[in-house]
């Protein structure tokens, strides 16, 4: 008599696709996995072809070991017949307050350094002045905007890449180009509009085609100071990235503080005087 083996149960077939695409996309082993997440490897293979449904545990261990984003995690779970658990509220929601005097005091203290609030989109949420002022440098903000984004939305990428934005400024615009090119295209391996702003400013005017074959995630330098040109006066800047740990909402878990620092005294004296304020002692 001939066993019958059980039918996949639905969206059995399409977590096991997702599964299999995170776990590629951070070149683990089934084997490498399944010992993370305390599975055996035959199971993580039937979970993955479908012959098998994970439950809700072994969904999170997995997504746990795989260190999965709060949104590719509640993905995982729809695909796999559970509920999402991750909620997303809007920055203005009565709850996010907290969150929202905290950036912007972060905001505040790092005058007259420029310092944003940005998204997964990298659309801008929140800026201090100094922000405003650096982009001043191209003309009036709003202005400006319009331009690189018709959409209305203020996309931090596309004022980078734009031919009309800060890319005539950037003295060292290849290898800022590599670097962000990099980012995105490991971040767009979990989320899709990553992937597609990077084709986006990929065909923006001037483009070269050897930035398609940046491999996501390259980070050759430790830090990159960016190196800006208005007329004959030098800045250079670089960048830290601050994200809230442990974030349980999506919203929460898209957003990033960026800050801006001088990286030699001359620009610092430059910031400080665009500002009108005075260096503070060392």
């Amino acid at each position: 008599m001939n066993a019958t083996l059980p039918t996949s149960p639905p969206g059995a077939t399409a977590f096991g696709a997702a599964l299999k695409t995170a776990r590629m996309a951070r070149r683990r082993s089934q084997l490498d996995l399944a010992l993370a997440a305390d599975l055996s490897q035959r199971h993580l293979s039937f979970l993955e072809s479908g012959r098998a449904r994970p439950s809700r545990a072994a969904l999170l261990r997995l997504a746990d070991a795989l260190d999965l984003g709060l949104a590719t995690r509640n993905a995982l779970l729809t695909a796999a017949g559970f509920a999402p658990v991750y909620e997303r509220r809007t920055i203005d929601a009565l709850d996010m307050a907290p969150i929202r005097d905290a950036l912007g005091r972060m905001l505040r203290h790092h005058e007259p350094f420029p310092a944003m609030v940005i998204d997964r989109r990298w659309n801008l949420v929140m800026a201090n002045e100094a922000t405003q002022r650096f982009i001043s440098l191209l003309g009036p903000p709003d202005e400006v905007w319009r331009r690189i984004c018709p959409d209305g939305a203020r996309n931090m990428v596309k004022l980078s890449f734009h031919p009309q934005g800060l890319r005539p400024l950037i003295v060292n615009f290849d290898d800022m180009a590599a670097a962000l090119l990099s980012r995105l295209g490991a971040e767009g391996q979990d989320f899709p509009e990553a992937a597609a702003l990077r084709e986006e400013v990929l065909a923006f005017p001037g483009s070269h085609p050897r930035w398609r074959s940046i491999e996501p995630g390259s980070r050759p330098q430790p830090v990159l100071a960016t190196h800006f040109r208005v007329g004959d006066v030098d800045l250079r800047m670089f960048a830290m990235i601050t994200h809230f740990d442990m974030p349980q909402d999506l919203t929460t878990e898209d957003l990033r503080v960026e800050t801006l620092y001088p990286a030699d005294a001359a620009s610092e004296q430059l910031l400080h005087a665009l500002a009108g304020t005075a260096p503070r002692p060392a």
